[in-house]
């Protein structure tokens, strides 16, 4: 069973995951700013970390696993959002990530002026910012924080 202390982390988890959701559809359907596809992909952390943290909670078994698990979760979205933020920068270019939808097939004239009509988000356009920061630059942080914390707890598993 998890401790006070490990309760309190994923409980924690839980909550921080759900306002960070809540606060990118706020961004996404009340203010109109729709996300391109690496902003997608950044919110997989926070759609699984809280539905691994609510079953060692119910469960309380592999709390030490379940923790790793979300701490790579959070690794993979900072790396994401690091690349992100260096497509933003120019310091990468696009991939195909940018463009999920399309198969790189060759389209006809029609196809290409119905989908530049579609008015498709890039990944280098900052469409929010917060202090001055993309909201790509913020989850970086926030994911490394999120994972670093996490290893902390496994490392010092036994302590607690």
């Amino acid at each position: 069973m998890p401790t006070i202390k490990n309760k309190f982390l994923f409980l924690g988890i839980i909550t921080f995951c759900i306002v960070v959701l809540l606060f990118a559809f706020f961004v996404e359907y009340i203010l109109g700013h729709k996300p391109c596809e690496l902003c997608l992909i950044q919110r997989v952390p926070y759609i699984v970390a809280p539905i691994l943290a609510f079953l060692v909670l119910i469960f309380s078994k592999h709390e030490k696993a379940i923790s790793i698990v979300i701490g790579l979760f959070f690794i993979f979205g900072t790396i994401v959002s690091f690349y992100h933020f260096g497509i933003e920068k120019g310091f990468f270019n696009e991939s195909l990530v940018c463009n999920l939808s399309g198969d790189g097939a060759t389209i006809s004239k029609q196809d290409l002026l119905q989908e530049l009509q579609s008015k498709e988000i890039s990944c280098k356009d900052v469409i929010f910012r917060i202090f001055g920061l993309s909201l790509a630059t913020i989850n970086a942080i926030i994911s490394f924080v999120v994972s670093a914390i996490m290893f902390l707890k496994v490392i010092n598993y036994e302590k607690n």
